[in-house]
């Protein structure tokens, strides 16, 4: 019988994949919020092994970058 090994993220020098929990903490919020934005395609860009749902860290990190403000109603490299 073979053991189950916790949940980890893959890792390698260039290769770094997150399940959603892990995605969900990186980005600091809820594993609900992160299911609701891919839901309706306002997340970051994600990848699916079967079922099971993935995001590479570089992918969670330019989606964060997309979301600078200089001020409440200014996002940062758009103009109005």
């Amino acid at each position: 019988m073979r053991k189950k090994r916790p949940s980890k993220a893959v890792t390698n020098e260039d290769y770094v994949i997150l399940n959603v929990e892990e995605a969900a903490t990186f980005l600091r919020v809820t594993r609900s919020t992160l299911d609701h934005y891919r839901c309706v395609g306002r997340g970051p860009i994600y990848r699916k092994h079967g079922a099971r749902v993935f995001y590479t860290r570089e992918s969670l990190i330019k989606w964060s970058e997309s979301r600078e403000f200089s001020s409440t109603s200014s996002r940062i490299g758009q103009s109005r």
